[in-house]
């Protein structure tokens, strides 16, 4: 299975706060029986990658989780993702049934990527580490760890 990611961003400066404007994502479906149903899928991926890359991340002390329910461990909603562009790639799977493949978990992929890449883009900073949060962005364009 593959798929690609594109995602286009806004940085504020002051804050580090990263605001994904746009995101489109292709991917190889094989054969889509149902391509609604398909693209919806693949917009999940994406939301699920988008919560991966810019907010989802355990926080532990002395070996505990200390942000263990949804109040504290920051999961994306509608208002922090615009809609999703879902382009269908449709080559039959010469091995499946109805020439089918999965969906819903490749773009996943490269959503991290595709969003550090934004970033770079944006304001000229490479981040490396997960997720890339306000204060990350921050500190790191101001030159510190």
């Amino acid at each position: 299975m593959f798929a690609v990611g594109m995602a286009d961003v806004e940085v504020d400066r002051e804050t580090g706060r990263v605001r994904l404007l746009s995101y489109v994502t292709a991917q190889d479906v094989g054969f889509a029986l149902n391509p609604a149903l398909v693209e919806g899928q693949v917009q999940g991926a994406v939301a699920q990658g988008a919560g991966w890359a810019l907010m989802e991340e355990y926080s532990f002390s002395g070996g505990l989780v200390q942000n263990p329910n949804f109040l504290d461990y920051r999961l994306p909603t509608a208002v922090d993702l615009p809609s999703v562009g879902a382009l269908l790639v449709e080559v039959k799977a010469e091995d499946a049934a109805f020439g089918m493949r999965g969906a819903g978990e490749p773009p996943i992929t490269p959503c991290l990527a595709a969003i550090a890449n934004a970033i770079h883009s944006a304001v000229g900073i490479r981040l490396t580490e997960t997720p890339m949060t306000p204060e990350r962005v921050f500190w790191a364009l101001r030159g510190e760890e």
